[in-house]
């Protein structure tokens, strides 16, 4: 298999050039970074539907010889075969990332994940595309009894439609790169925040605290605690792990610590310049914040570091630069 970008140097990603790409869901929160990353050496197709992308995420891109973009839905667009056709690699982070909803409709994961997903690998097989990186997510391992949890952790058995929905997303990607000579990059992330983040514990808590300063609902019991990573950083790690060039690559992306609910509180709180704030927590006997939520995720990342990615922040600081810059455009 041919590496598609060459890591020369440990602390620097040199991207080959002239590559052409395609990112779904390159109008989100972590598709934008993505692309901004990536054009200024590659030309950059982004397809989007715009159910949770924003058009403004894309504006200063508009203007670009190198950026096209494609307004389509993976469930219904013709154009997938053409999208997907000439392409050296395909960042396929469309998805509906709300792990809450599958607790009141059953059906959209199952859409907007697996068949979206399907879809996606039958446009590549038909056009002759070679290569995927695919998003997933630390919900697939599912309450963990070993913690940080590594990449040959099983049995898999998430608790959240959204977690068994990726898993099967990973399953469809390693079948097909095995039955059709593809290869591929499957991304377990941590909780991902930062800059145009439109989802998510800072942006629920940022805008119950407009509402009313004087009182925070927190769902769960507050002690959940969690791994975050900042966006930049997650960026920098999905590149980094294309240096990996077996047919299928799986790879935790995330900090090396983590922090609870209530901690994520008191920063919102505080980067707000509020006092006196009363907490109303909602987790009943079990403390979680919905059906499906895990209450302790930490992701290991020795096998990304073994290639020489770090984190450049910790939990609490990934929080505190997500809050300044959500704090600004929310």
């Amino acid at each position: 298999m041919e590496i598609l970008f060459s890591l020369d140097h440990p602390s620097e990603i040199q991207m080959a050039k002239s590559r052409s790409i395609l990112i779904t869901g390159g109008a989100g929160f972590i598709g934008s970074h993505l692309l901004a990353r990536m054009l200024p050496e590659n030309d950059v197709t982004v397809l989007d539907n715009f159910s949770s992308g924003r058009m403004e995420h894309l504006a200063a891109y508009m203007e670009d010889p190198k950026f096209h973009l494609i307004e389509a839905d993976l469930l219904t667009s013709g154009c997938l075969e053409d999208a997907a056709a000439g392409k050296d690699i395909i960042f396929h982070l469309a998805a509906n990332p709300d792990v809450r909803l599958g607790a009141s409709d059953s059906r959209i994961h199952l859409e907007q994940n697996v068949i979206a997903t399907y879809n996606i690998l039958e446009a590549m097989r038909k056009a002759g595309a070679k290569r995927i990186a695919f998003t997933s997510t630390s919900t697939v391992y599912g309450e963990a009894s070993e913690v940080p949890t590594p990449e040959d952790y099983g049995p898999l058995l998430p608790i959240s439609l959204y977690g068994a929905s990726k898993l099967a997303c990973e399953a469809l990607i390693s079948s097909y790169c095995h039955t059709f000579d593809m290869q591929s990059w499957i991304y377990r992330f941590a909780n991902i925040v930062g800059e145009r983040g439109t989802h998510g514990v800072i942006v629920d808590f940022i805008r119950k605290l407009r509402e009313d300063p004087r009182e925070l609902e927190i769902l769960g019991s507050g002690r959940q605690k969690k791994s975050y990573l900042d966006v930049k950083d997650c960026v920098e790690a999905m590149l980094y792990c294309l240096k990996a060039s077996e047919q299928v690559n799986v790879f935790n992306i995330g900090s090396e610590d983590s922090i609870d609910v209530t901690q994520i509180a008191d920063a919102v709180v505080r980067e707000m310049g509020l006092s006196n704030v009363s907490y109303r927590y909602t987790g009943g006997g079990d403390g979680r914040g919905w059906k499906g939520d895990v209450r302790v995720m930490q992701l290991s990342i020795d096998r990304i570091k073994k290639i020489g990615w770090a984190p450049k922040m910790g939990s609490a600081g990934a929080i505190e630069t997500a809050v300044k810059a959500l704090l600004k455009e929310i």
